[in-house]
Parts: structure tokens; C-alpha cells; sequence
């Protein structure tokens, strides 16, 4: 039972955290979800402007004719004005989206160029970290990477700020402006009326996307009452799970937990558990069939290089040495073995494979 609460409580714990496939939502439609934020105009009228814009739903003028959110305005330089914007109240609590790369905007573009404006600080007058973007016409996603924010304060980009903090982000700000910033002006500015639909802002995972989460299960997790199968000749922990409490079921179902959960994983599924060194050729599997022995070590290898492999990312395997039980291993010091390039395994692997499929219509009771 401990396999599978503990993973679900601990896939609870570490998910915002870690990061997940999909991204984090911070505003917009999201399927039939929606999250809000609380925007208000910020416009010239701030240094004598007479621009004015607002921040709306639209009901019906996202894509497919489903709802959205809607920067609109008139934007001037009378009275030396030219920026019309909407910023957010202050967040309750600062975002932490230090486990992503940047923000993704869903809008539909009308050719202009926009900038978004983060704060990390709680002030109101401080420095916003900014990216300018480009659009096109139509619904199109923009990604904006954390790498790509300048510290800009007051149009001018400050030398001295701090880096930007992606785990400390309180406001978000929606700007068309004449000025871009260090005097340069805004090429695509016009006069007059404008209007940029956004469907959503969320955080993203750059491609391709890594494991943010690996784990150590074990072969056998789909054996126990698999049809057909020679209990003879599988390992104890199969042939015995009833009595060891369903010990392999409740791995199974934390397996499960982990695949759900939206975060980007990878499932080492190893053979018999040895304390021989690594450096054996090994033998990578699908479909929970193999047994065999391979060393710690050599798990321990294959789980750091999983972090850094996207061949490894959302796949679910088995693996061993190619030595038997019956023949030690051992390493000669003079004589090291290669070290091995674990993506070549990885890259064997495919989609969707857990060894669960021979069990769909005959579930585990427990």
C-alpha cells in the first residue's frame, strides 16, 4: 500500500515543483476551465496622455467562436502620450515558476508589435522585466522565454538590476506603445484603435521536454495473475505478491500515479537488485517480460542520464545485464569497461508500453 499512497502523496508534493508537460495556467480557458486575473488600464494618462484602453471577456470571439480575453483601446500621442496598457493587481502570493522556461500567449494577432511586462516585486513603480513580440494576423502562440526579459524601467533598460526571478513573479502587464525602449521606437505603431483577443497566458516547458521525474520501480509489476504465465518461473516477489501484501499491485497502481500525473517521467523498471560494479552490457525491454540481475550502480547511471535525455522522456522499461545469475561480474582496474552512451537504449524505447495491456480484461482484485 506504501508504494501507492506514498507516490500519490508525493507526486502531490513535488508537481508544482517540477514542472508539468502541459504548462502552468495563469490566465485564460484552458478546455472548459478559466482562470482569471484581475486586469486594470494603466495608460499615458499617467504623464498627461489622453490614451484609454480596457480589459474584457468576450464571449464569443475566441477561436471557434468560444470565449476570450480582450485588450482593446484607442491609443494616441496627443499631450506627448502613446501607450495604452493593462497590468494586474499585485498576485496574492508571488507565482514560483522557477520549474519552467518561460510564458506561452494565445492570442489572435493583428500585425502590431506588444510587449509583456513581469514584476517580481511587490512596488508598483519598480523595474518590469520585458519582452517584445511581434504578431501576425490570426490566432498564433507566442512563447516568450524568462531569457529573453530586459530589466526596463521607465523605458530605459537598467544595467545594475537584479536577475530576473522567475519564482518571485507578482504582476503581469499587457502594453502597445509608440516607445520600445533606449529611445527606439516602435515600428508597427499606428494611431487609432486597437484590439489584441488572448485566449490564455500559461508557463512552458521547452522542447524537447526531459524527465523532471524518475523513477525506480521493478520488473514484475504486471505478472502477478497474468494469464498464462508460468509462476515457476518468475522471481519470488511475483510469484508470492499476495503474501507479501500485493506488494508489485501497489507499485503498479503508483506506476499509474505517475503516468496521470502530467509530469514529464520516466519508469526504470530493473531486474534482480545486485551490489556488483556497473560497467555489464545491458539489455533495455518493454512489456514486463524479462528477468534477470543487474547492478545498483548501474541503475543509479541510467536514472541520471534519463534526466537529460528527451529519447527517455514519458517511457516505461525494463532492464539487465546480459549476465547471468549463475556468473559473477566483476571489473578488472587496469581494464575498465567503455562507458556507455544511454541514449542508444533510450532511443529503442517507445510510447504507451507498460506490460499493463495483457492485463486489461482480467484486473487485479485486491
Amino acid at each position: 500500500m506504501v508504494e501507492y499512497i506514498g507516490m500519490k502523496n508525493l507526486i502531490n508534493a513535488v508537481k508544482e515543483n517540477v514542472g508539468l508537460r502541459t504548462g502552468k495556467l495563469l490566465f485564460g480557458y484552458e478546455g472548459n476551465s478559466f482562470k482569471e486575473l484581475p486586469w486594470g488600464a494603466l495608460d499615458d494618462v499617467v504623464m498627461g496622455g489622453v490614451s484609454q484602453s480596457t480589459f474584457q471577456i468576450d464571449l464569443t470571439g475566441g477561436e471557434n467562436g468560444g470565449p476570450t480575453g480582450l485588450f482593446k483601446g484607442i491609443v494616441t500621442t496627443a499631450n506627448n502620450g502613446g501607450f495604452a496598457s493593462i497590468r494586474t493587481k499585485n498576485f496574492s502570493e508571488p507565482e514560483d515558476l522557477s520549474a519552467y522556461d518561460g510564458l506561452e500567449l494565445r492570442l489572435k494577432g493583428d500585425g502590431r508589435r506588444y510587449k509583456l511586462i513581469v514584476r517580481t516585486s511587490s512596488d508598483w513603480d519598480t523595474v518590469g522585466y520585458t519582452s517584445i513580440f511581434d504578431t501576425v494576423e490570426g490566432w498564433q502562440s507566442v512563447r516568450l522565454p524568462f531569457s529573453s526579459l530586459r530589466p526596463i524601467f521607465r523605458a530605459r533598460t537598467i544595467l545594475d538590476a537584479s536577475p530576473f526571478d522567475p519564482s518571485q513573479i507578482t504582476s503581469l502587464q499587457l502594453m502597445f506603445s509608440k516607445f520600445e525602449s533606449d529611445g527606439k521606437l516602435n515600428p508597427t505603431f499606428k494611431e487609432g484603435p486597437f484590439e489584441l483577443p488572448v485566449s490564455c497566458i500559461q508557463a512552458y516547458l521547452k522542447d524537447p521536454i526531459t524527465p523532471r521525474f524518475v523513477h525506480v520501480s521493478s520488473a514484475g509489476v504486471t505478472r502477478p495473475e497474468r494469464p498464462g504465465i508460468d509462476l515457476s518461473k518468475q522471481p519470488p516477489a511475483v510469484r508470492l505478491n499476495k503474501e507479501l501484501g500485493f506488494i508489485l499491485t501497489f507499485k503498479l497502481k503508483g506506476e499509474d500515479e505517475i503516468r496521470e500525473s502530467g509530469i514529464p517521467y520516466t519508469i526504470v523498471r530493473p531486474c534482480a537488485l545486485t551490489e556488483e560494479p556497473a560497467g555489464a552490457d545491458l539489455i533495455f525491454d518493454q512489456g514486463d517480460n524479462i528477468t534477470g540481475k543487474i547492478s545498483r550502480e548501474e541503475v543509479a547511471r541510467i536514472c541520471v542520464a534519463a534526466l537529460k535525455s528527451p529519447y527517455a522522456c514519458d517511457k516505461t522499461f525494463e532492464v539487465k545485464s546480459v549476465i547471468p545469475f549463475s556468473e559473477p561480474y566483476t571489473v578488472d582496474p587496469e581494464n575498465p569497461p567503455p562507458e556507455k552512451d544511454y541514449n542508444e537504449y533510450f532511443k529503442t524505447l517507445k510510447d504507451g508500453i507498460t506490460g499493463k495491456e495483457s492485463l486489461e480484461k482480467t484486473p487485479i482484485s485486491v
